[in-house]
């Protein structure tokens, strides 16, 4: 081994397996081993939130014979640790040559070029991969505890939070397993949002809270057996505060990550429809129901949002703002500020009130109506999640309809198969997880 030589390797280190030993232990061959951990926050911006904390993987590292320090690397750009620390040598796998991190090498290369140094890769360790290890690892699902501790997490380490609407457990299975790659970046969608819109509307309903609580129940344990994302739960106006106490200890118990409730009272009628006959709530009626439900949680996890309707029944900003402050103080987890406008004006209005309290929680937004506004600019405003609050169940209907009447209009089934996922593939889109 070379003496007075610094080498720098970075990783993740979320599943150890021995291709990370691998690397180590060739690194240990050059001089003293810095281990670049990336920070939850730079293993989310470009890949699935790590399982262990930082602080957990730093641990473990340390605890590796031949790691001489564990330093955080804040994003996945190596470049900030390399300048500080100018090591001679920097050691990685040679499996970043292709994919979402071939550009933070080739920064690498020109990088360590500046002190004369070295960039040595190890030829991958066949037949491993993290990814899958975590993908085997969540087979067979997840535990209450854990997917309950993921969002707390998500809103505190990305900058925006996406939530998309299910009402069943295929629409889950899509959420669970739909992704993107752009420009080096793992794109998806971070949990689930159960909407009392939609799930009412998949059962032929009304949405008018007559499907009641232990239908959604069963709803949600049937698309928690087929993903590990959290989910939001859709409490309406949580009923009464004794009522609300009981629907918390529900979800909180299924390992559902939050509920968000209205501020109306009187017959559910949905927000985006007609406001006659919609009423809201007192302010301090509402942030009793808060208090009642806060009071009744077993754990810290579980979290409670206000959905604010001051916008939806024309109550104006002033009011929208002073029922945010008072319950944040009434002990709200987030507030959820509604509006049914085709423009996101009087939102971002609202954000830039929201933004001069002193005391703020994650602010959530649901463009169902206003969909023009992009991610960045909810960002730039400081929304912290947005819900996609109904369009997996708007999409299917419209193409249901017109399968059905597809099959009428030709008297056979062939010209609707365009419009159809083929049979084979159908068949094959859940597989047995016993069998496979």
């Amino acid at each position: 081994m070379e003496t007075n030589s610094t080498v720098y390797v970075g990783m993740v280190g979320d599943f150890l397996h021995h291709g990370h030993i691998n690397i180590i232990e060739e690194a240990r061959k050059f001089g003293d081993v810095i281990v670049g951990l990336l920070t939850d926050k730079a293993a989310a911006s470009y890949k699935r939130l790590p399982v262990l904390t930082f602080e957990q993987r730093k641990k473990v590292i340390e605890n590796i014979k031949g790691v001489k320090a564990v330093i955080p690397q804040e994003s996945l750009d190596y470049i900030p640790n390399l300048r500080k620390i100018r090591p001679n040598y920097v050691v990685h796998g040679d499996d970043w040559k292709e994919g979402v991190q071939q550009g933070a090498r080739q920064k690498v290369i020109d990088a360590v070029k500046e002190w004369g140094g070295t960039l040595v890769e190890i030829r991958y360790t066949p037949g491993i991969s993290s990814t899958n290890m975590i993908q085997e690892f969540f087979k067979n699902g997840t535990t209450p505890q854990l997917r309950m501790k993921i969002l707390p997490r998500l809103l505190d380490l990305k900058p925006l939070v996406r939530i998309l609407e299910v009402h069943n457990g295929l629409s889950g299975f899509i959420v669970e397993r739909t992704k993107i790659t752009e420009q080096g970046k793992v794109h998806e969608f971070d949990g689930m949002w159960l909407s009392s819109l939609t799930h009412s509307l998949s059962k032929g309903k009304p949405d008018i809270q007559y499907v009641d609580n232990t239908s959604a129940v069963s709803t949600i344990n049937e698309i928690f057996e087929v993903t590990t994302k959290p989910m939001i739960v859709d409490g309406n106006n949580g009923g009464l505060p004794e009522h609300f106490v009981y629907l918390v200890r529900t979800l909180e118990r299924l390992g559902v990550s939050a509920v968000i409730i209205e501020d109306k009272i009187n017959l559910k009628r949905n927000s985006l429809g007609s406001n006659a006959g919609q009423e809201q709530d007192t302010v301090e009626g509402f942030c009793k129901k808060i208090s009642t439900g806060k009071n009744s949680q077993v754990t810290d996890d579980f979290m409670i949002i206000a959905r604010i309707e001051s916008l939806i029944l024309n109550a104006g900003l002033d009011d929208a703002l002073f029922r945010a402050s008072a319950y944040i103080a009434a002990g709200a987890d987030g507030i959820m500020i509604h509006s049914k406008k085709n423009d996101p004006s009087e939102i971002f209005e609202f954000c830039r009130g929201y933004s001069k309290f002193e005391r703020r929680v994650p602010l959530i937004v649901v463009p169902s109506t206003y969909s023009i506004v992009y991610e960045d600019e909810l960002i730039n405003a400081g929304v912290k999640m947005v819900i996609y609050a109904n369009h997996m169940l708007r999409s299917a209907y419209p193409a249901m309809v017109r399968t059905a009447e597809t099959i009428l209009r030709n008297k056979r089934a062939q010209e609707a198969d365009k419009f159809c996922i083929p049979v084979k593939e159908f068949i094959n889109l859940i597989p047995d997880s016993k069998l496979s």
